[in-house]
């Protein structure tokens, strides 16, 4: 047989096949479209075809190819077409749909917004920011000295060859950004995501959530400060919780505190939450350094505020009795779905 009585019999045979299954199309499909398919060979026999009849064997030998293809579509579709209607033939459209499952809110983003709530019933604005930061306003800004521990690569995660662009430690990026671009007075709260190059354990993680607050205005005082805390606490924790304010050191704050609360989970009898002593710490706080005023271009001696910070996965830990960190961040659907009532 000659390659062009081949070749016209491999058209009819093209012409001819009626697979009537996927199997069987899928065999079509290698026959005469597949790597190794039974047209190549031809085409290397093209040279010893004589020169007058070049040009009808090229014609065949596309037909052949073309044929192929538009067989396996067109069979395909048909394939595909009764395979449809007969799934429809068997759908009940009067059954009910299948149930589907409710989501939840995460704790964090429930402990989060219940913090925005509060604040927002006494004027605090909601300001966000980038949390890819530079070392100035992150820092500098902040009146944390370039020998400060927290600048120190076991601290903070830098970007790969810069020395000068991190990914923030905390939310008082956010503060530095808001005092540069507006003019007191400024009330705000800044939530979101901070950084921190520490050891992932039941009590700590690389990477959390804070809450910082801002209140800058004329004649701002340490007592302005201390009733908006105790507001919050009553608003968060329960009316008739109290409060009290430890010294402490944090170099953008001067003076500076840790806030505790009355524990409410043992109603301050004592308890493992609270170690025993009736009070658990949830933040940090003081009256904003004149020098972090200055840095921002505000005047320290007209202008005076007050900040505080705290980590809501603290917050929620305790509210919902959560004793690992791990947990918030595991993407659990078993513990996730203990939160739908919180919806």
């Amino acid at each position: 047989m000659t390659v062009f009585e081949n070749l016209q019999q491999i058209i009819q045979d093209i012409e001819a096949a009626q697979p009537q299954d996927v199997e069987a199309l899928e065999q079509f499909r290698i026959k005469y479209l597949g790597s190794k398919n039974i047209i190549k060979p031809l085409s290397k026999g093209f040279r010893d075809v004589p020169n007058e009849q070049k040009k009808e064997f090229g014609q065949l030998l596309n037909k052949a190819k073309q044929d192929a293809e538009q067989k396996f579509q067109g069979l395909k579709d048909n394939l595909e077409t009764a395979a449809d209607e007969a799934v429809g033939d068997d759908l009940d459209l009067t059954a009910p749909a299948e149930p589907i499952a409710l989501g939840s809110r995460h704790p964090v983003s429930i402990t989060m917004n219940r913090i925005i709530d509060i604040f927002s019933r006494i004027g605090f604005a909601v300001a966000e920011e980038r949390e890819i930061e530079d070392d100035w306003h992150n820092f500098t800004a902040m009146n944390t000295p370039e020998d400060h521990p927290a600048r120190d690569m076991q601290d903070t995660y830098y970007l790969k060859n810069s020395t000068s662009m991190l990914l923030r430690t905390h939310t008082s990026s956010v503060q530095a950004r808001t005092m540069t671009t507006q003019q007191p007075p400024i009330r705000i709260i800044a939530p979101g995501r901070v950084y921190r190059n520490e050891t992932i354990s039941a009590r700590s993680h690389c990477q959390f959530h804070q809450v910082e607050g801002l209140y800058i205005d004329k004649d701002v005082s340490f007592a302005d400060l201390k009733q908006t805390l105790l507001y919050f606490a009553e608003e968060m924790y329960g009316v008739g919780t109290k409060i009290r304010l430890r010294p402490s050191y944090f170099p953008f704050t001067e003076p500076s505190a840790e806030m505790d609360v009355s524990c409410f989970i043992c109603d301050s009898k004592g308890c493992n939450v609270c170690k025993y002593t009736g009070w658990v710490e949830i933040l940090g706080c003081g009256m904003v350094d004149p020098k972090v005023l200055e840095n921002c271009g505000i005047d320290p001696e007209i202008y005076s505020g007050f900040a505080f910070g705290m980590g809501v996965e603290r917050q929620a830990m305790m509210q919902y009795g959560i004793n690992d960190i791990r947990l918030l961040f595991e993407n659990d659907v078993r513990f996730l779905q203990q939160f739908q009532s919180a919806l």
